[in-house]
């Protein structure tokens, strides 16, 4: 669990003795963790923004030289202006697509998807959609099939993330409203509001940076689990599975199926479970309601709070002001969305392992790669745990994919996909860790369950005709 739900990093403190301190701090080792994507350096040398890297306002405005003085002055009025929601999207869009414009850490520049990248992805989920179609009931979700530059991935997922990060950052901006009492609010207006628009220009810079860093290690639309694509677009990223294959020792075409088959599963999951994307981000708008916050450090910072010094705020952040609270709805919401993300990846793992096994020489080492992404905690996860606060354990992936494996083995396809018609049919937490007991549980209840209907069905007869013989004696 992130003590820090929005992961506020700050960069180092300006040194006392200028240039040189500053020389000495690097040489030290100080300053920002290169590997913390979500401050507000990005790795690489010289930070976001060249030698500027290490200013806050160089995420947004990049090296504040002469020539664009006059623009980063005009964006900060932009910030401290905003009058929007809990989150300045229009902030958190310009500083992905910043992020992107830098290229990976390895020195990988975004480039346009060419027409023949484009044919061999749609052949790729076309081919993917064949072979799905022999080991799921699941018809096929994926409309269209496209493939995208990371620029691309950033403008069409947006939406998504704003489903996703809002519901944690309205809390955030709510409590930063209700610190002062009633009768002072009035007075002290244009404090909140300028506090509100500086909270949500860092939630945007700090979801901008994050999503533009997924974006250079993502391979298609549902890397964390959730679908971020619009309805029925199955996307892949040429240039990142490009990447993530180059060190595998396995064909590009293969590593290119593969993960087609994994965005298809996906694709087919959400298109005909209608209810299961409304579950999920639920459970992630039931988390984000029992967050806590230390409400006497927010006073705190509000009664000291100087409009010449807005890192103020940040630092509160970064202190952790915003926690989880420790009550039975919290857990419960947290369990709800753990469990329901593991079923959705340990579904997707057991088909496409049924799909490929007999047909790709590498799919035992494609599957085994990707679980230990997940388990390493790779790019998803760790922007996913760093934006609300929470963090899938790896083994709940594998115990989900033996449990649909046995449920597959025990009931057929057709069996095994039924338990996707309703949410309270799925397997709990508790049942991942015991998943043949799952299954033939489940069968004993399903058993019970026809018993108990058909009884109910009877009795109204029963009544009935108790009724009839009483009249017969009464007369």
């Amino acid at each position: 669990m992130s003590d820090t739900p929005f992961g506020f990093g700050l960069p180092p403190e300006e040194p006392e003795d200028g240039d040189e301190g500053k020389k000495k701090d690097q040489e030290s080792g100080g300053g920002q963790d290169p590997s913390n994507p979500f401050g507000f350096g990005l790795p690489g040398a010289g930070g976001f923004g060249g030698p500027g890297g290490d200013n806050p306002l160089a995420a947004m405005f990049g090296s504040l030289n002469p020539t664009d003085l006059g623009a980063a002055f005009q964006q900060l009025g932009q910030m401290l202006s905003y009058e929007g929601g809990p989150v300045n999207w229009d902030m958190a869009k310009q500083i992905a697509r910043q992020t992107v414009s830098q290229g990976t850490a390895d020195g990988v520049k975004d480039a346009s998807v060419g027409p023949a990248e484009r044919n061999a992805v749609q052949e790729a989920v076309r081919l993917a959609d064949l072979w799905l179609d022999d080991v799921t009931s699941l018809p096929s979700g994926a409309g269209t099939a496209v493939a995208w530059s990371r620029a691309e991935w950033v403008e069409a997922t947006l939406p998504a993330w704003q489903e996703l990060v809002d519901p944690v950052a309205e809390r955030v901006g709510t409590a930063m409203g209700d610190v002062l009492p009633e009768e002072m609010q009035a007075m002290a207006g244009p404090l909140i509001g300028m506090m509100r628009s500086m909270g949500g220009a860092m939630f945007g810079t700090q979801i901008g940076q994050a999503v533009g860093v997924l974006a250079g290690e993502v391979v298609g639309s549902t890397d964390i689990g959730l679908p971020l694509s619009p309805a029925g677009k199955a996307a892949l990223l040429p240039v990142n599975i490009e990447t993530f294959g180059k060190d595998l020792g396995v064909p590009k075409e293969e590593v290119r199926l593969y993960l087609a088959l994994r965005e298809a599963a996906h694709q087919r999951l959400f298109a005909h479970v209608p209810w299961l994307r409304s579950h999920l981000y639920g459970a992630v708008d039931g988390y984000a309601r029992g967050i806590k916050v230390d409400t006497a450090k927010l006073e705190d910072v509000v009664g000291q709070f100087d409009p010449q010094n807005p890192e103020q705020l940040q630092d509160a952040l970064q202190q952790g002001m915003f926690q989880p609270e420790d009550t039975p709805e919290q857990k419960a919401a947290l369990a709800r969305l753990e469990t329901a993300l593991a079923l959705v990846e340990g579904w997707v793992d057991a088909v496409v392992h049924a799909a490929a096994k007999p047909r790709l020489g590498s799919a035992d080492a494609l599957r085994e790669t990707l679980r230990r992404r997940r388990a390493s905690g790779g790019p998803a996860e760790q922007t996913f745990a760093t934006l609300i606060g929470l963090e899938l354990r790896p083994r709940r992936l594998r115990d989900a994919s033996r449990l649909w494996a046995s449920l597959t083995d025990a009931r057929g396809i057709d069996g095994r996909d039924a338990l996707w018609s309703h949410p309270d049919m799925l397997p709990t937490a508790s049942d991942l860790d015991d998943p043949d007991g799952f299954v033939h549980r489940e069968q004993l209840d399903f058993s019970e369950l026809d018993k108990m209907l058909g009884e109910a069905a009877d009795k109204p007869d029963l009544r009935k005709k108790e009724d009839d013989g009483k009249g017969d004696d009464a007369e």
